[in-house]
């Protein structure tokens, strides 16, 4: 990993994904987690004051960038729960987890990043548990044809710029095209934030 990706693209990215109007769609989806937690792309950490320790038995902390486990490790020390939180350093794609081991995963604003997305999300239905799901929140295309424009122009300078972040991944199509089936999906405009980069959808996902 060079120095732009360990100390500017992780600062940009972890800026970024802490504004207001993004932190309250992790608190949307994040207190639901329970039992043994599955956290894809933990990043620097954002969600960890989120969770329900109190229901939550063990939370493996996935984060393929050595810069961000070192932010989020720094998260960790302030919350006193180190001992219920273990880091996998390692991509979506092998977890290296059990068969059929994780109650909860949650996937909030990575799909649109992770490379091999379609083996992560083959990786997550393998390590549910049956009757396990997915709690996620995403941003991606726009309805409305003149913002997905601009999303579609920009996106390859934005990539570039965001860590490889797409503007234009549909993650509910992404779930359905993995075998998962979709409940309680809602939409927004996130409020203050750019319409190219400010229409999320979140919800539930379950192996069909």
């Amino acid at each position: 990993m060079s120095l732009w990706e360990r100390y500017v693209v992780s600062n940009l990215i972890a800026c970024s994904c802490a504004t207001g109007p993004i932190m309250k769609q992790r608190e949307k989806i994040v207190p639901q987690a329970e039992g043994v937690v599955l956290e894809i792309g933990c990043g620097s950490g954002l969600n960890f004051s989120y969770y329900d320790f109190d229901k939550v038995s063990k939370l493996y902390a996935l984060e393929p960038s050595p810069g961000m486990i070192i932010k989020a490790r720094k998260e960790l020390e302030k919350l006193g729960v180190s001992e219920k939180i273990e880091f996998l350093e390692t991509g979506g794609e092998a977890s290296g987890l059990e068969d059929d081991s994780v109650d909860t995963i949650i996937i909030a604003f990575v799909l649109c990043t992770i490379p091999d997305w379609r083996s992560t999300l083959e990786e997550a239905r393998r390590v549910l548990k049956p009757g396990g799901r997915i709690l996620f929140t995403e941003h991606g295309p726009a309805p409305d044809e003149g913002v997905l424009k601009w999303q579609r122009r920009v996106e390859p300078f934005w990539k570039v710029i965001a860590g490889g972040c797409h503007l234009t991944r549909n993650c509910t199509e992404m779930f359905e095209s993995s075998g998962f089936e979709l409940t309680d999906v809602e939409t927004m405009y996130l409020p203050n934030t750019p319409r190219i980069a400010g229409f999320v959808t979140w919800g539930e996902a379950r192996p069909a």
